[in-house]
């Protein structure tokens, strides 16, 4: 499956964009879908994940960023409010086949789907 990124852009600090991503076909709710993002010269990390209804966040984004799917149209949405200059990054969406660790989404090597990545820049 192939996978495709939209809905970033420049913002200023304190406000919201929602980031999408499509799959190219269906996805199983049994798959982890995830969201990784990467700053200019660091490493890539952990943003947030969902199976079926359970989801994961890092700590940077718990409380600000909500992750959710509709899988009738195989598309997940990472919802980012009150967004901070740190925040700025390459967003990339993942899909991943299912685990009984949903734990195991924290980690890019779950995944075996990347989408090419959508740029968020924000102004303080």
């Amino acid at each position: 499956v192939q996978l495709q990124a939209s809905g970033g852009g420049l913002v200023q600090a304190g406000g919201s964009l929602r980031l999408s991503c499509a799959a190219s076909g269906r996805i199983s709710r049994s798959y982890g879908l995830g969201w990784f993002r990467q700053a200019p010269g660091k490493d890539r990390e952990f943003v947030a994940a969902i199976q079926y209804a359970e989801t994961l966040y890092a700590d940077s984004v718990k409380g600000r960023f909500t992750i959710s799917r509709d899988n009738a149209n195989n598309t997940v949405y990472l919802q980012m409010n009150s967004l901070k200059p740190e925040d700025t990054a390459v967003y990339y969406c993942a899909s991943g086949p299912p685990t009984y660790n949903s734990g195991h989404y924290r980690r890019s090597s779950a995944y075996d789907s990347w989408g090419q990545g959508t740029l968020v820049t924000v102004s303080s």
